[in-house]
């Protein structure tokens, strides 16, 4: 029997023998599959936030308290993708980027967690106050914006500091594996005193499930079912249609997190426990795919938060149409770049001009 952990076993002195020692990397199919899926999540990831962003900067501007939380989570998770890549090779080339490298890009995730999903649960706070408390918003409504960016203020502030731990504690270092001829180069949490890595082993998962799943689970269950039994008694198709979307919000939260986090209760309780190579290897499999699955999350909120309102997609298409009127003026320079400059601009306005509003998103 060992006495082995997976992320969250975070080396302490004398925990066991070099005869006890566990070899957890993976095996080469898994690194080749983790890879594929990172650079899919990478990609629609990129490209998903990016638009968001640039809608809200060119085109939308934010308006009101959810424009003001859709952007910064956008940003969030931007954040996190270009983060991603730099992750993926560095742990398959030994941490070559350095020690710097090494904390940054741990505290990536960390970040990300915190403010998105705070700012999440944000947007479903701003939707209960909108439609359910709508007679009672009224009267505050010239103040959102004011309002909502010094909410993103404290959540980001927030978000880095319940990250600190990560980043103060994270090491590059060098470790013997059983049965390998070179040290392996690993990038995690790791402690020179006993009683720290006690409690930073039950601490830094504990508020990650905590503070980055449960709350933010919380505030939209009760926010979003208070908006859903309004919307039912409206009797409108419209705001069924909306129904739809909430649930949609809620399910996709869940399904995307709720296994990681369950898998990383069981591991956490386990942590003081005595358990076999074979059992840890199962482990960190499953919180490997887990893992994978909660990345999704980030691909699929600029679909559920942004792109679902109508008039976000016609900025959608327009930022389409700019680029295919760039296109055509450079292709076409000598001949056609004043007209082609021109029909950008006009279509521009037209889409400024547009008051297609859903009823649920914005």
């Amino acid at each position: 029997m060992v006495s082995v952990t997976s992320d969250y076993d975070y080396s302490t002195v004398g925990d066991y023998s070099e005869e006890e020692l566990c070899n957890l990397d993976p095996n080469p199919a898994e690194v080749i599959a983790q890879t594929c899926i990172h650079s899919i999540i990478f990609s629609f990831g990129l490209i998903g936030n990016a638009l968001v962003v640039v809608t809200y900067v060119f085109y939308k501007r934010t308006k009101t308290m959810t424009d003001v939380y859709l952007f910064n989570v956008a940003v969030a998770d931007l954040v996190f993708v270009v983060a991603l890549p730099f992750i993926i090779y560095n742990e398959q080339h030994g941490w070559s980027m350095g020690p710097v490298a090494c904390k940054v890009l741990r505290s990536a995730y960390s970040v990300n967690l915190y403010s998105g999903m705070l700012l999440l649960a944000c947007i479903s706070g701003d939707r209960y106050v909108a439609i359910v408390q709508a007679r009672r918003s009224f009267g505050a409504r010239a103040r959102t914006l004011i309002y909502s960016r010094l909410v993103c203020l404290v959540v980001w502030l927030f978000a880095v500091a319940l990250t600190l731990p990560t980043l103060v504690y994270t090491e590059r270092f060098e470790e013997l594996n059983l049965g390998a001829e070179d040290a392996a180069v690993m990038c995690q949490l790791s402690f020179s005193q006993n009683e720290t890595a006690k409690l930073m082993k039950v601490l830094v998962p504990g508020l990650q499930m905590a503070v980055g799943f449960l709350l933010p689970l919380s505030v939209m269950a009760f926010c979003y079912s208070s908006i859903a039994r309004t919307l039912l008694r409206a009797q409108s198709s419209q705001r069924h249609k909306a129904v739809r979307v909430v649930l949609a919000v809620v399910v996709v939260f869940v399904v995307c997190h709720l296994p990681y986090n369950a898998a990383l209760l069981d591991h956490t309780l386990s942590l003081f426990k005595e358990r076999s190579c074979e059992a840890e290897k199962i482990k960190l499999r499953v919180l490997a795919i887990s893992r994978s699955v909660a990345y999704l999350h980030c691909c699929l909120n600029p679909i559920l938060y942004a792109f679902i309102g109508v008039k976000f997609r016609s900025h959608f298409w327009q930022i389409m149409a700019d680029l295919w009127c760039l296109s055509k003026r450079y292709l076409y320079s000598a001949r056609s770049s004043r007209g082609t400059s021109d029909i950008c601009i006009s279509g521009r306005v037209s889409s400024e001009g547009s008051n297609n509003v859903s009823s649920f998103s914005v």
